[in-house]
């Protein structure tokens, strides 16, 4: 078989070049771009985590057929907490967790922590606050379905995938990193909540 040389033709994938041949990208523009680009991801991250806890608000509040069905929402007169606690059947505060499980008390405060925790992340604002609250509830549903256990107390498998990294774990990781990386001021409302007077003496507000 004989092989030809054709000069004008390159060999291997490339991806097409969209600047000028013989121009580099200078290091401001692509400091700038990397900058851009992680501030977006980090929104859409911030936006999803807060629809997650959005949702569950909302479904848990007016039983919206998936989770919680229809007649057994909040406002049709079920409680939010009973049957998740009620259910704990391993780790530590097991017995504690039966006791909160349906109490008025625990039913409001799991409410206003998911739609609080909701609204802030949607908004970009008191993300703070939303990562302290947030991991607080985390670790509170962690140990109420607590990985590390190998059998329930009824001696049934638990049926735990990890016994450390979980879900629950992922959240309070992704809360506190949004947090941190000042996620609100990108498709949200952080920066002018930031220039508020009240925000601006109390720096844990943001």
């Amino acid at each position: 078989m004989t092989v030809h040389d054709h000069p004008q033709r390159h060999t291997g994938f490339r991806f097409p070049s969209l600047r000028r041949a013989g121009t580099a990208p200078a290091a401001g523009e692509t400091t700038a771009t990397a900058t851009a680009t992680r501030a977006y991801m980090f929104a859409g991250l911030r936006i999803l985590t807060g629809f997650v806890f959005l949702w569950a608000f909302l479904d848990k509040t007016f039983g919206l057929g998936y989770a919680t069905g229809s007649g057994k929402s909040w406002i049709d007169g079920g409680s939010p907490t009973k049957g998740f606690l009620g259910g704990v059947a391993a780790g530590p505060m097991e017995s504690t967790f039966h006791d909160w499980a349906g109490a008025a008390w625990a039913d409001w405060l799991f409410m206003l922590g998911l739609l609080g925790i909701g609204l802030a992340l949607v908004s970009g604002i008191a993300l703070r606050l939303a990562a302290v609250a947030g991991t607080a509830m985390m670790a509170l549903m962690w140990i109420a379905e607590w990985p590390p256990a190998k059998h329930l107390s009824d001696g049934s498998a638990s049926m735990s995938t990890n016994p450390f990294a979980d879900y629950h774990l992922i959240y309070a990781i992704v809360l506190i990193a949004l947090a941190v990386a000042g996620a609100g001021a990108t498709w949200g409302l952080g920066k002018a909540w930031a220039r508020l007077p009240l925000v601006s003496r109390n720096r844990w507000l943001l």
